[in-house]
């Protein structure tokens, strides 16, 4: 298996960041529209073998009567949002992908708001949405975290090819195919993420064994915490320790 470590976000310089990581996800991407001059100088600027993983605008996940919606001027529009397979979200959705194509990316990842319940609407939006975007993007990721969808992912999943991203250490995903995606958020008080958190050595070795154990070709393993840049390098010394791993998988190519 090929694992790929890094954070979601730049927690460092991206120099220094490129020095330690093969792989970023996008935050700038979920929140706006970003330019193609600052993607392709993001480009131009990293080496030729690092990875660009974009989070997708929330415009296309995110419910646009939330507060959260107004704040950040987003479209306004009865059809856009929460994965609506509608004209008006799929321009959007053309907009987006128009904007990170500097960037090259194999790979993009979706998150659906804690309030996306698995309704019958937002099931057959979710499906018609994916479907329809399917052939403009090799691989795509969808983090879905209201509990009522934990049933009814697999025949979604399954049918699009689509990888369900979790936090391994608090869930499982519902399928587990050629590529997996892992998203580190943090501890957990109840339902609350605790994103201020440092991971233990004892959480690394498990999870450094759960995903040298699946059968995945490809694993990505990205940290989301306060702490991300110190826990994934931890992380990297906890795959190179164990016979599982070896160097060439979770180090830069050189």
């Amino acid at each position: 298996m090929h694992i790929k470590v890094g954070c979601c976000g730049f927690c460092f310089s991206k120099k220094k960041y490129y020095s330690l990581f093969n792989v970023v996800e996008v935050q700038n991407t979920f929140y706006k529209i970003i330019s193609q001059k600052l993607a392709s100088s993001w480009r131009k600027e990293s080496p030729e073998w690092f990875e660009f993983v974009p989070k997708a605008w929330m415009a296309l996940t995110h419910d646009p009567n939330s507060t959260f919606w107004r704040k950040k001027g987003l479209p306004h529009g009865r059809n856009v949002g929460l994965l609506r397979c509608s004209e008006d979200n799929l321009k959007l959705w053309k907009e987006f992908l128009e904007s990170i194509k500097p960037l090259n990316p194999e790979l993009i990842i979706f998150q659906s708001p804690p309030s996306f319940e698995a309704t019958e609407e937002n099931i057959d939006n979710a499906y018609r949405f994916f479907k329809s975007i399917r052939g403009d993007v090799d691989k795509i990721g969808w983090e879905v975290r209201h509990e009522s969808w934990k049933d009814k992912l697999d025949s979604i999943l399954r049918e699009l090819d689509i990888i369900h991203v979790v936090d391994p250490l608090y869930d499982r995903p519902a399928l587990v195919g050629r590529t997996s995606y892992f998203r580190l958020h943090g501890g957990r008080k109840g339902r609350k993420i605790v994103y201020k958190y440092k991971y233990g050595d004892e959480e690394l070795s498990h999870l450094a064994e759960f995903i040298s154990g699946l059968s995945s070709e490809v694993s990505y393993v990205m940290f989301n915490n306060s702490y991300m840049g110190e826990d994934s390098q931890r992380f990297l010394s906890v795959l190179k320790s164990i016979s599982t791993s070896t160097p060439q998988e979770n180090s830069n190519p050189k």
